[in-house]
């Protein structure tokens, strides 16, 4: 905290017992942690609990005048969306099924994820006419014409799936391969992440973290939220 400033963003990969976080919240820097297992929620989220009700005396809460206040979000990150079968190729995670699959091709792709009750093809929509597709089934020219048809001359259709075969032109249609598409938009190599995360849930007016839920194997994110000292309210978010 040496060279930063309160309203900066301060990031600890490794939050073990949220030392980090404690202090930064405490010093008015915005902050994100991440960690794996059961500790997050054995010292952490209780530490932090403390933090915002304004019960922690420790550390330089004296020195800084801390009363409590802010809150923070917390995230469990989802498994990986693509896996290597026992031929090597990449193939869609088998943790995941129609729904999750859906919701996260959504979000890669900048579309709301909203499935249809009354139509199967639209899963999520970026504008009134334009609307995604998302279908672990090999695609054939015949339901291709037939999804152009239904999808009709004012409308636009992505569609997402793990292999097509046409024969003929689709004007209100594109059509992408799952896996391809997917690792086209990984980043490999890098030394100089951009770190952009985009379509954040929005915190829910109310939800607590059910007492002893443990957390899944997997990465867990905390993220702090306004410093206000009259707000003292936890926001957690999950996948």
């Amino acid at each position: 905290m040496i060279s930063d400033k309160p309203g900066d963003l301060v990031l600890d990969s490794f939050a073990g017992s949220g030392t980090t976080g404690a202090v930064a919240h405490k010093m008015g820097r915005r902050w994100i942690m991440v960690e794996l297992g059961e500790h997050c929620h054995t010292h952490i989220i209780p530490r932090l609990k403390k933090v915002i009700d304004g019960e922690d005396p420790s550390g330089i809460t004296k020195a800084v005048g801390w009363k409590g206040g802010g809150g923070f979000r917390y995230y469990r990150l989802a498994p990986s969306l693509l896996e290597q079968d026992k031929w090597g190729n990449w193939v869609i995670n088998k943790d995941y099924n129609a729904a999750m699959l859906a919701e996260a091709l959504c979000k890669l792709e900048g579309f709301r994820y909203a499935p249809s009750d009354a139509v199967y093809w639209q899963h999520g929509h970026s504008t009134e006419r334009d609307f995604l597709y998302v279908t672990t089934a090999a695609l054939n020219h015949e339901q291709l014409q037939q999804l152009s048809d239904e999808v009709g001359p004012e409308r636009t259709l992505l569609v997402l799936c793990p292999a097509f075969r046409g024969c003929g032109e689709y004007p209100n249609l594109t059509v992408k391969k799952i896996p391809k598409q997917v690792l086209n938009r990984c980043e490999w190599g890098h030394d100089d992440y951009s770190l952009r995360v985009e379509n954040l849930p929005k915190a829910p007016h109310s939800s607590p973290l059910p007492e002893g839920e443990g957390a899944r194997k997997g990465c867990t994110s905390l993220a702090a939220k306004g410093e206000s000292a009259g707000q003292r309210r936890l926001d957690f978010s999950g996948n």
